[in-house]
């Protein structure tokens, strides 16, 4: 007759199996977006600091975001660098720290998101074997998408699928052009009101934004910039 292993040594396997998960923590000044092949949930307002990672090869696709002073207001905005991914071999329960190539304090936001560099250090103070590979991977600007009528980038999905197992980079793909592009000679044209219940979800905003005074548009502005 089999014995049966006991309840509290199977308990004790599984929390010494579990005790092999490395983590790989990040500052607020930077983003997960996707591991191995499957998107990370995170936010501006959510912010994940840290992730469990298994023994072996991981690829995890990272963006760097920070908040500045925007150059034409007193508000601040945010400035995001296009993701990379970072392939990371894991060979125990280590903690992974990530932090920009110049360290803590990032001098020149905006001038390092268009081409961050980063390093990784361990907790034990032991190697790093890891590769950093840039995107050219860019979400469009709300304003941008409004007047070219081009197609939004779906970052965080494009990022997962290039974590997956083929690890290719991902490469954006040609802004696509619509029906609904709007030119810049054509701002201040007469707009067929007739139209506006047929049309989809950005032409209306087309429509209502050209019907908008410069202070709603600026209110508008400020709060389109907030849901980014």
């Amino acid at each position: 007759m089999k014995s049966l292993l006991p309840i509290s040594s199977l308990l004790v396997l599984l929390g010494s199996a579990s005790a092999f998960a490395a983590d790989l923590n990040i500052p607020m000044s930077f983003e997960y977006l996707a591991l191995d092949g499957k998107k990370v949930e995170s936010s501006v307002f959510n912010h994940k600091s840290s992730l469990e990672l298994t023994p072996g090869t991981h690829k995890i696709a990272i963006r760097y975001h920070e908040m500045v002073e925007d150059d034409f207001s007193d508000s601040q905005t945010f400035v995001k660098s296009a993701p990379f991914i970072v392939t990371l071999d894991v060979d125990g329960d280590y903690q992974y720290y990530l932090q920009a190539a110049e360290g803590k304090v990032v001098k020149k936001p905006k001038v390092y998101a268009q081409n961050p560099q980063i390093k990784l250090t361990r907790g034990d103070k032991g190697d790093v074997n890891f590769q950093v590979v840039n995107t050219n991977l860019e979400e469009e600007s709300f304003v941008s998408r409004l007047f070219s009528g081009n197609q939004a980038v779906d970052v965080s999905g494009t990022a997962a699928a290039a974590t997956g197992a083929a690890g290719a980079v991902a490469v954006a793909p040609a802004p696509v052009a619509t029906s609904a592009t709007v030119s810049a000679t054509s701002l201040t044209a007469p707009v067929d009101t007739s139209k506006a219940t047929a049309a989809n979800p950005q032409q209306m905003l087309q429509y209502w934004w050209l019907q908008a005074d410069e202070k709603t548009r600026k209110e508008f502005m400020s709060w389109a910039i907030s849901q980014l």
